[in-house]
This record gives C-alpha cells, structure tokens and sequence, in this order.
C-alpha cells in the first residue's frame, strides 16, 4: 500500500511521460496539453504565447529548449508554496520550506 504522497510522486511523473509519449523531454505543444488537462486553473490566467512565454521562463526553459521533468518540477515547487497559501487561506503563504 503506497501513501498520498508517494501516489502524488507517480502521479506527477507518470502525467509528465504520457503527456510527452514516454520520451525524456516535453514540447512545447505537450507541455500546453499537459497543463490544460492537469493544471486548468494555471492554463485560466496562461492561454496567450505571452502567458505561456512567462511560465516558461519562469521554469527555467531557454528558446527552443524542450521541457524536462527538472524545468516542470520548478513550476510544482512555485505551484506548491503559492497553493499551500490557497488552502490555508493566507493572502501571502507563509510556507518556509527551503527549495534545493
């Protein structure tokens, strides 16, 4: 029997490859049909090339660069600690977990 958090763990890498055929690395059409099936609510305030431009570079993808599991695991860190404030109904989250 696995726990929450070790389900979250496949469930994020498992998204990840299936939304780029298994492959090691996203395209940028990938990466947008992956984001509208498992982040809708990112893809509501990201639906113009400047929005998705933005994410992008926030993730660390340079021009022409394919997404890798690393580029998507820093837009779950960002998601993460900006949720975390959601939740806990905190206009600014107080999260003090220290990102490697």
């Amino acid at each position: 029997m696995y726990s929450d958090l070790e389900k979250a763990i496949t469930a994020l890498v498992s998204n990840f490859h299936s939304a780029g055929n298994n492959g090691p690395t996203l395209k940028r059409d990938e990466f947008k049909g992956l984001l509208s099936s498992q982040l809708p609510n990112l893809t509501k305030t990201s639906v113009t090339d400047a929005g998705m431009g933005e994410i992008l570079q926030q993730m660390g993808v340079n021009d022409g660069e394919d997404i890798s599991f690393k580029h998507f695991w820093n837009l779950i860190q960002t998601l993460a600690t900006s949720q975390h404030g959601l939740l806990s109904h905190e206009k600014v989250s107080k999260c003090g977990c220290v990102l490697l």
